[in-house]
């Protein structure tokens, strides 16, 4: 059978565990892995532009003895030009896997269900679960451990917000989330959050109040206030999303050495102040940098020897 990652929420909380492990082990010693996806080619599709996802993708299978090619919107156009079953099908007898950076959820489900060719989620409109992993695993590098801390995320309740619910539910960590009324999470993401973290000591508040949710938080997490495909709103969202800035005021509200968090790229002086992410305690580019380790782990695991 093979292997897909789409979410979170599909890895057992042993899986997700081991996976951090592993990150841990190939971070360490990178010259052991050299050459574990050695004659491997992956097809990374870009339906959305990203520095940080081809960057660390591409690079990540270089660093693993294989290859990548980057499929940018405008050269197959996937769903005009050409539907996803017929993308895939096409792709699986020339490359080894895929990684998708694109809008609906529902465009990666048909892709998988397409080929025989393991597929990775590099974003969805519902989910972002490679920068979560990582996101998650920046955290353990710098408390030493990820149960029972708290994380509070005050913005939007977009796909970032949705899978870190997921991997704080398999960590066992508390997650508060603050957005303005209408911009709360999916409530079937926040259903298979309660569900994954029910034996793990997670928790979850989501509330209206950023103060409430930065109250003795371990990092305060945010994000852009108007994703790719919400342009339209741009204007409309800066004013109902201002009270959710994560300022010095707001900042100072979460525990003394408290850890700031963005996935990247930040609208400096929109969702955060220069003050917050130029801080010592913000640790952003480590955030970045470990897209690369924890995605090589998952490109291993998938497309690796069994």
């Amino acid at each position: 059978m093979k292997k897909d990652f789409i979410t979170i929420h599909d890895l057992s909380t042993y899986e997700f565990s081991e996976w951090l492990d592993l990150t841990e082990k190939m971070k360490k010693n990178p010259n052991k892995y050299r050459k574990v996806l050695k004659d491997k080619i992956l097809a990374m599709i870009f339906q959305k532009p990203s520095l940080r996802t081809r960057m660390t993708f591409e690079v990540g299978m270089l660093q693993l003895g294989g290859e990548a090619v980057y499929l940018a919107p405008s050269d197959i156009q996937m769903g005009s030009r050409e539907g996803v079953r017929d993308i895939g099908k096409n792709l699986e007898r020339w490359v080894d896997g895929i990684m998708i950076r694109t809008f609906g959820h529902n465009i990666i489900l048909e892709l998988a269900e397409s080929t025989t060719l393991p597929v990775i989620n590099a974003l969805t409109d519902l989910l972002h679960p490679c920068q979560a992993l990582a996101d998650f695993f920046t955290l353990r590098e710098k408390k030493g451990h990820l149960a029972g801390l708290k994380l509070a995320y005050v913005g939007d309740g977009n796909n970032v917000c949705h899978s870190l619910m997921l991997a704080a539910a398999k960590a066992g960590t508390k997650m508060a989330v603050a957005t303005p009324p209408g911009y709360e999470p999916k409530p079937e993401i926040v259903a298979w959050a309660r569900e994954d973290g029910r034996d793990t000591g997670f928790e979850l508040t989501i509330t209206n109040d950023p103060f409430e949710a930065v109250r003795e938080a371990d990092a305060v997490y945010t994000d852009v206030w108007a994703s790719m495909g919400q342009e339209a709103e741009k204007e409309a969202r800066k004013k109902i999303f201002l009270p959710y800035q994560v300022n010095e005021e707001l900042f100072s509200r979460a525990k003394p050495g408290a850890y700031f968090m963005h996935c990247l790229p930040a609208h400096r002086g929109e969702e955060v102040t220069d003050a917050v992410i130029d801080s010592p305690n913000s640790v952003v580019y480590d955030q970045a940098e470990n897209r690369l380790h924890v995605q090589k782990v998952i490109m291993m695991l998938l497309m690796g020897k069994k």
